[in-house]
């Protein structure tokens, strides 16, 4: 015996299409996206706000030690694509606590080092 529900493929179809068409809108419009996008991005922005939180310690740091002027001569003299290995081997670039220089930071006080004046 088979049973007659002529309703039953449309239906079926209607689900399947609303279904995709309401991914597609909210992942494309209405910004939905997925938890490892989303901790990617809040991954990026941490890093960021911690770059722009340490990098006024790190120029500081930099500016108080014993003959920094000659220092930041010296500093500036270096090509700029080294500048950044500068500031993290003399150490202005790693927090307290940390055994290594964070990058971001190096980069971000070597920038602000570079603007100043001798």
């Amino acid at each position: 015996m088979r049973l007659q529900m002529p309703w039953l493929k449309p239906a079926v179809w209607g689900v399947v299409v609303g279904a995709v068409g309401t991914m597609i809108v909210g992942f494309s419009w209405l910004g939905w996206t997925l938890g490892s996008t989303a901790e990617r991005i809040a991954v990026e922005r941490t890093n960021s706000a911690l770059v722009v939180a340490l990098t006024p310690g790190c120029v500081a740091r930099f500016m108080q030690q014993p003959s920094a002027a000659v220092k930041l001569a010296e500093f500036q003299k270096i090509d700029s694509w080294r500048q950044r290995e500068f500031i993290e081997a003399g150490g202005w670039a790693t927090s307290t606590g940390d055994k290594a220089p964070n990058s971001g930071v190096a980069n971000a006080c070597a920038e602000e080092l570079a603007k100043a004046k001798t």
